[in-house]
């Protein structure tokens, strides 16, 4: 029996559209605006959630792709339906 490490060769994939950018931007933005009301901080939110604060703040600046189970524990721990953030 052989054992070993299989590595693994990722191509890089083409840029996004810049819509997709503005989108995650804007679903970031609804977010912030949503926290901000029920007056949490990033840290509180990212306690809630059981994520770090410099997720959540990735999440609003738009600047990462963000994982669909991440924008469902955000939206109910601000008590808002999902679509509010992603509208």
């Amino acid at each position: 029996m052989i054992t070993g490490v299989v590595s693994v060769i990722r191509v890089p994939s083409a840029p996004l559209p810049d819509w997709v950018i503005t989108r995650r931007q804007a679903i970031g933005d609804h977010v912030r605006a949503a926290r901000e009301a029920k007056q949490l901080s990033q840290e509180r939110l990212g306690e809630l959630v059981g994520l770090d604060r410099k997720t959540i703040n990735r999440v609003e600046q738009g600047t990462h792709g963000t994982l669909i189970d991440h924008l469902l524990l955000i939206a109910s721990a601000l008590d808002v339906p999902l679509a509010e953030l992603v509208r």
